[in-house]
């Protein structure tokens, strides 16, 4: 059954500490229903919506749920950059025994990562960062 604590969430967020603060990347995180894990990218420097090749008219008004398929619909430094938070939320003791086609569920937690929030964008810093790929 999908557990998420403080103690678990202690874990990830000095993993995500490591990998987001050397970037000026500001972030929160937060537990939901004690079972998930929430990432949410605040504001940087890093363009994620200018780097997203999945959908080209996004608009920048909205947020983007990057949970899936990071390796396709991302452009580096925003590819390496989701793919080393989402290594870090399933640093706390994460694992997945699911089996969809029996309608069999079973993980450590379940996580997300969020580029801004539906109420607040995210909000673009100094671009002129350059992050090596």
């Amino acid at each position: 059954m999908a557990y998420m604590n403080q103690e678990k969430k202690s874990v990830i967020k000095a993993n995500l500490d490591k990998i987001l603060k050397p970037l000026g990347i500001k972030y929160s995180l937060s537990v939901q229903h004690h079972s998930k894990i929430l990432c949410t990218l605040r504001s940087g420097p890093i363009d994620f919506f200018g780097d997203c090749t999945a959908w080209a008219n996004y608009a920048r008004d909205y947020y983007l749920q990057c949970n899936y398929h990071i390796e396709n619909n991302y452009k580096n430094p925003s590819r390496d950059i989701l793919l080393a938070i989402r290594d870090a939320l399933q640093s706390a003791d994460w694992f997945d025994k699911s089996d969809s086609m029996t309608d069999y569920f079973n993980c450590a937690y379940y996580y997300s990562c969020h580029v801004g929030a539906w109420d607040k964008p995210y909000v673009l810093t100094n671009n002129d960062l350059k992050v090596a790929a």
